[in-house]
């Protein structure tokens, strides 16, 4: 198996100054492997909010011993925040990929081409979360984020470290701002409890002090006649769907680009740096990706191992986060999930190296070519089978027995990937991003010259 696949400058010259889509054959094949593995795991993360209520995302960790329980430890571990770190320095490595090609081949102005990619995007993004009904889209997020990434294009290994450590602070302080304002609800709310015990009469606001404070707690012990309203309205007709996600996409995104813009960008900007070291592409000595493997692992599991425990103990008593100063526990979970996700990431190059598994890395980078296809399937498939428009499983399902459907859905997701491209160039969503990015129908089926 070649160690990976590059296209020199001179090999680029060569060819017809058009700007079209990447050759089949100037594909970086570890970059799509990588990518595949990120897109899969993604579904580990995204499942339980696809079949279960939001407010029993924590809710494996009030039973320590359970199945449920074991599976979150798992998960949480390995997993949580290390898929969405990961795919998002593909994303930055991607976005190096798109313009180098286009600055190369010259003749055109290679912004023109990137921001209308990215605001088709945008487009897709909106479709996905209202059309398609999955609160958890990302497309949208991404494609605000890579808006701002374009004159970054040009810095350097270490420059590129520098933004995104500048990224990850400002990050921090915003977290650190709205923890602040737990801590003066707490703080008031306590006011409130020690008038209410002198018998004192409160006032209006006092009141409302303390409604805040219980709209908090509230967010640790779900409400079983929520959840059973929310059970009920999931498994309703489309109409009915679309108006119970409709606030929560609004609040989800409204929350998300305000403090997860500068997540994004700060993997996006490592990935950037990682792919223009050799990282990605498969460039670095074989000593270098045991280096980053145990690196990666070394220091960011224990991390996620100490992350995890911070969390356990919030459970056991919400009011200890907001008397905590979570400014370092905050750029710890940072470090760990992008350390982890270098981590697996070096796995995989290192197999792909070494020839083992060569059916598996096909697989993976079957998926990965299709990326943009897999994840809107992923919804697809999962949307049918919870919501009441569907099958109507939602909240049928113990937390453990959603990561059967997960098993599923990667099943669907490999066989359809590796029949499309049997026969095409691109997965489907990817034909007509591309089409509509250089404004013209792209050739679909595969020819000999690809």
């Amino acid at each position: 198996m070649d160690s990976t696949v590059t296209v020199s400058a001179d090999a680029i010259d060569e060819r017809p100054k058009t700007v079209k889509p990447i050759a089949l054959s100037e594909r970086f094949q570890t970059i799509d492997v990588v990518r595949g593995l990120a897109l899969l795991g993604i579904l580990l993360m995204n499942i339980p909010f696809f079949g279960q209520s939001f407010q029993l995302e924590l809710e494996p960790l009030r039973h320590p011993g359970s199945t449920d329980y074991n599976v979150f430890i798992f998960i949480t571990v390995l997993f949580e925040g290390k898929m969405r770190a990961l795919f998002s320095m593909l994303f930055g490595a991607g976005i190096l990929i798109f313009i180098g090609r286009k600055e190369a081949i010259g003749g055109s102005n290679p912004a023109d081409f990137y921001y209308r990619r990215l605001l088709w995007m945008v487009l897709f993004g909106v479709i996905h979360e209202y059309v398609l009904m999955w609160v958890g889209d990302i497309l949208f997020d991404y494609a605000i984020a890579g808006l701002f990434l374009f004159p970054f294009r040009k810095l350097t290994v270490r420059q590129l470290l520098m933004c995104a450590l500048v990224c990850v602070a400002i990050g921090g302080i915003k977290q650190e701002r709205r923890h602040l304002q737990l801590r003066d609800k707490r703080e008031k709310y306590l006011q409130v409890v020690t008038l209410e015990k002198a018998h004192k009469k409160l006032t209006d606001d006092q009141k409302k002090d303390k409604e805040n404070w219980e709209k908090v707690l509230k967010q640790f012990r779900p409400d079983a006649k929520e959840v059973a309203e929310l059970n009920k309205n999931m498994r309703s007709d489309y109409g009915t769907v679309f108006k119970t996600l409709e606030p929560e996409n609004i609040r989800f995104h409204s929350m998300y680009l305000y403090l997860g813009i500068w997540d994004m960008l700060s993997m996006m900007l490592v990935g950037m740096a990682l792919f223009k070291w050799g990282f990605f592409s498969n460039k670095l000595p074989t000593r270098t990706y045991w280096l980053t493997l145990l690196a990666g692992y070394g220091i960011g599991l224990p991390l996620s191992v100490a992350g995890l425990w911070l969390l356990q103990q919030l459970i056991n008593n919400p009011a200890q986060y907001a008397d905590t100063q979570w400014v370092a526990p905050g750029l710890g979970y940072d470090a760990q999930r992008a350390l982890v996700g270098i981590g697996h990431a070096s796995v995989l190059l290192l197999l792909y190296r070494s020839g083992v598994f060569g059916w598996l890395m096909r697989a993976l980078s079957n998926v990965g070519q299709m990326a943009f296809s897999n994840y809107v399937l992923q919804t697809i498939c999962c949307t049918l089978y919870f919501n009441g428009y569907g099958l109507g499983n939602f909240g049928k399902l113990a937390y453990h027995q959603l990561y059967y459907v997960v098993g599923v859905v990667w099943v669907i997701n490999l066989i359809f990937s590796a029949i499309w491209l049997q026969f095409f160039r691109f997965g489907p969503l990817e034909w007509v991003w591309r089409s509509l990015t250089y404004w013209q129908p792209q050739p679909m089926r595969k020819v000999a010259v690809d």
